[in-house]
C-alpha cells in the first residue's frame, strides 16, 4: 500500500482475425446508455453526415426479399432463409440455442449466461453474415448500386483494400458495409495502411502489417451502432529509426453495441526480443514475489507532483536524506511521479535529461532498498495533444471540474478515441511510444517495481453512463487501451510489473468493469480514500467496498491487488480507517 502525500489533491486535481480475442459487447449496459441518453455511446465519433433520403424503410423491405442471399450464408449465418431480420427474433429457439452455445443445462440458466455471449453470436454474427452475403451478391450489388446512384452517396457495400498507392482501406457504406482492409506494406520502413471505418453497421476493416521496421495499420472503427472494431496490423520486424521495435496498430474503435478491436503485435529487432531484469520483484499469482519466490509486502510512500511547476522528485528537492528516513520508517517502495508532457515536449521528441532526473531518483531509493513505481498521472497531457475543440472551460472547482468541464472532457474524448494528434499519428499510439521509450530506458533495473500505465483515468463524457451502471468505458475504451499500452512496453521489457487501474469511479465505490488486461506480470492499482470519516458509522466511501471490489477482480484475474494511494491527509483516524480492511486483505 502506498500513502498518498498529496495534500493538494482535492484542490488543485482539476491480428490475424481469426484469433480475435473479442471483448464483451455489453449489450445491457449499452442498451442502458441508450435509453439514458437517447444517442449512441457519447464518446463516439460523429456519425459520417449523409442523408438517407427517406430511404431507411424501403431499404429493410428489400432485405426482407433476400431469401436467397440470407439462405447462401446458411450455416455460417445461422439465420433463418425467410428473411435477414428473422434472425432477431430471439425467442424460446434463441434461448435454447444460446444455452447451446454457452454449453448450459438448460435455458432456465441463461440468467447466468452473459448478455454479450448470445448476443453477439446469436445476433450479430449472424446478421453480419447475412448483410455480407447479400452485399456481395448479384441482387444486393444491384440494389445497392441504384440506391447509392440515386442518393449520391455511398450507403451500402465494403470499402476498397488499400493498395501501395493508397494504403488506407476505404470506408465502409453509411448504411451497410465493412470497412476496407489496411494495405500489408512490403517496403521496408513504411507502415501498414489503416483500416477503413464502418458507418452505422458492419465491422471496422484490419490494419495493414508494416513493412521491415515499419508500424502496423490501425483498424477502422466498427459501426456506430453495431459492429466490430478492426484489428491493428502487425509491426514489421526489422530496424526502426528510433532503434526500438516497431509497434503494432491500434485496434478499431467500437460503437455503441461492438467490440473494439485488437492491437497488432510488435515487431522484433535483429538481435531478437529482449531481456528483462533478473533481481527485480515480480508476481506469482496475488502476490508479488522477489527473485528467490518469496513474498514481498510493499509498504509505500507517493512522490507526485500534480501542480505546477511540474517536475522530477530531484526538482523539488527530494534526496538521499528523504530516501534515509523512508527506509528508517519502514517504507520499501516509493511511486515515483512520471508526466508526459515533461517525457514528450513535442510529438515523437523525447527528453532524456528529464528521464535521467527521474533515473536519479530511482537510484537514490534503489540505495536505500526501495523500489520505485513509475506512475504516469493524467494531466489531459502535453498542450500539443490535448483537443479541447475550441470549447471553453468551465473553471469549476474540483471535482467538478473531472467530469463537467465542457473542454476537459473533448480533450479526454479526443484521446480515447484515438484522434490523431499534429503529426498525424493517434494520441493513443503516441502515448504507447512514449511507454515503450521509458521501458526502454528503464529496462533491466531491479529498483524499478513497475510502470503504471495511467493514474485514475477519467471517462470523459462517459462518466453519466458509467455512473448508471455501463461497462461500455472500462471495457471498450480502457481495456484496450491497456492492452495497447502493455504490447509496448512488452516489445522493450518483458518482465517489469505492469500496473493498471479502474476508472477513477472505481474510488466511490463503483464496480470494477475492466476486462483481461493483456499483460504478463499485471498489476491491478487502486485507490481507497476516506474523504469523509463518519466516525462509528464508517466512512464515505465505504473503504471495506471498494476493497472487496479490488480483491474480486484481482482474484478473478489471478493477478495482485495494490493500493497505490490512500490518505491525503495528516488525520490520523481518517488514516486509520483505510487500513484495516487493506491488513485483513494483506494488501501491499
Amino acid at each position: 500500500m502506498m500513502v498518498s502525500h498529496r495534500e493538494n489533491k482535492r484542490n488543485h486535481r482539476s491480428k490475424g482475425a481469426e484469433e480475435r480475442r473479442r471483448r464483451g459487447v455489453g449489450l445491457g449496459t449499452g442498451v442502458g446508455t441508450f435509453l439514458a441518453f437517447g444517442m449512441t455511446a457519447l464518446s463516439a465519433p460523429p456519425l459520417a453526415q449523409a442523408d438517407d433520403l427517406g430511404l431507411g424503410e424501403w431499404i429493410l423491405e428489400l432485405f426482407g426479399g433476400a431469401g436467397d442471399a440470407t439462405a447462401a450464408a446458411g450455416a455460417v449465418a445461422s439465420a433463418p432463409a425467410d428473411g435477414l431480420f428473422s434472425a432477431l427474433d430471439v425467442g424460446a429457439q434463441g434461448i435454447d440455442q444460446a444455452s447451446a452455445v454457452a454449453g448450459i443445462a438448460s435455458a432456465a440458466d441463461m440468467l447466468s449466461v452473459p448478455a454479450d455471449m448470445w448476443f453477439q453470436q446469436l445476433i450479430y454474427d449472424p446478421i453480419h453474415s447475412a448483410v455480407e452475403a447479400w452485399i456481395s451478391s448479384d441482387f444486393g450489388q444491384e440494389v445497392a448500386g441504384f440506391i447509392n446512384q440515386i442518393s449520391g452517396q455511398f450507403l451500402i457495400g465494403d470499402g476498397a483494400a488499400g493498395t501501395a498507392e493508397h494504403p488506407d482501406g476505404g470506408a465502409g457504406g453509411l448504411w451497410f458495409g465493412d470497412g476496407g482492409q489496411g494495405w500489408d506494406s512490403t517496403q521496408a520502413g513504411v507502415a501498414g495502411g489503416a483500416g477503413g471505418d464502418a458507418g452505422w453497421f458492419g465491422n471496422g476493416g484490419d490494419g495493414g502489417d508494416g513493412g521491415a521496421g515499419g508500424s502496423g495499420g490501425d483498424g477502422g472503427d466498427g459501426g456506430s451502432l453495431l459492429g466490430i472494431g478492426g484489428n491493428g496490423g502487425d509491426g514489421g520486424a526489422g530496424d526502426t529509426v528510433s532503434g526500438l521495435p516497431a509497434l503494432g496498430g491500434a485496434g478499431g474503435n467500437a460503437g455503441m453495441l461492438g467490440v473494439h478491436g485488437d492491437v497488432g503485435n510488435a515487431g522484433t529487432l535483429p538481435g531478437g526480443p529482449p531481456s528483462g531484469s533478473v533481481d527485480g520483484l515480480s508476481t506469482t499469482g496475488t502476490w508479488f514475489t522477489d527473485s528467490d519466490g518469496k513474498v514481498v509486502t510493499l509498504h509505500g510512500f507517493n512522490q507526485v507532483i500534480i501542480v505546477p511547476p511540474l517536475g522530477s522528485p530531484a526538482s523539488v528537492g527530494f534526496g538521499d536524506d528523504d530516501a534515509a528516513f523512508l527506509a528508517a520508517n519502514g517504507f520499501n517502495a516509493v511511486r515515483v511521479g512520471v508526466d508526459w508532457s515533461l517525457l514528450e515536449p513535442q510529438p515523437g521528441v523525447f527528453d532524456d535529461a528529464y528521464l535521467a532526473s527521474i533515473a536519479q531518483t530511482v537510484q537514490t531509493l534503489g540505495d536505500h532498498n526501495i523500489v520505485s513505481l513509475l506512475d504516469l498521472h493524467q494531466q489531459l497531457g502535453p498542450a500539443w495533444a490535448i483537443d479541447t475543440g475550441g470549447l471553453p472551460s468551465a473553471n469549476l472547482p474540483f471535482p467538478l471540474s473531472m467530469f463537467f468541464d465542457p473542454a476537459q472532457n473533448h480533450a479526454v474524448d479526443a484521446f480515447w478515441a484515438n484522434t490523431t494528434g499534429p503529426d498525424g499519428v493517434g494520441l493513443q499510439n503516441h502515448y504507447a511510444q512514449m511507454m515503450q521509450y521509458l521501458a526502454n530506458y528503464f529496462n533491466g533495473n531491479s529498483n524499478v517495481l513497475g510502470y503504471e500505465i495511467m493514474n485514475e483515468p477519467l471517462p470523459g463524457s462517459q462518466f453519466l453512463p458509467t455512473v448508471f451502471g455501463s461497462s461500455f468505458f472500462d471495457a471498450q475504451q480502457l481495456t484496450p487501451f491497456y492492452d495497447q499500452v502493455s504490447s509496448a512496453i512488452r516489445s522493450v521489457d518483458p518482465t517489469t510489473p505492469i500496473f493498471y487501474e479502474p476508472n477513477i469511479l472505481a474510488t466511490a465505490g463503483l464496480p470494477i468493469q475492466l476486462g483481461d488486461v493483456d499483460a504478463s506480470n499485471g498489476v491491478l492499482s487502486f485507490h481507497d480514500y476516506c474523504y469523509a470519516n463518519l466516525g462509528p458509522l464508517g466512512c464515505l466511501p465505504d473503504v471495506t467496498g471498494v476493497m472487496n471490489n479490488a480483491i474480486s477482480y484481482a482474484k478473478a484475474h489471478d493477478i495482485p491487488a495494490f493500493m497505490s494511494e490512500f490518505g491525503s491527509t495528516s488525520n490520523q483516524s481518517t488514516l486509520a480507517a483505510a487500513l484495516p480492511p487493506a491488513n485483513q486483505n494483506m494488501i501491499g
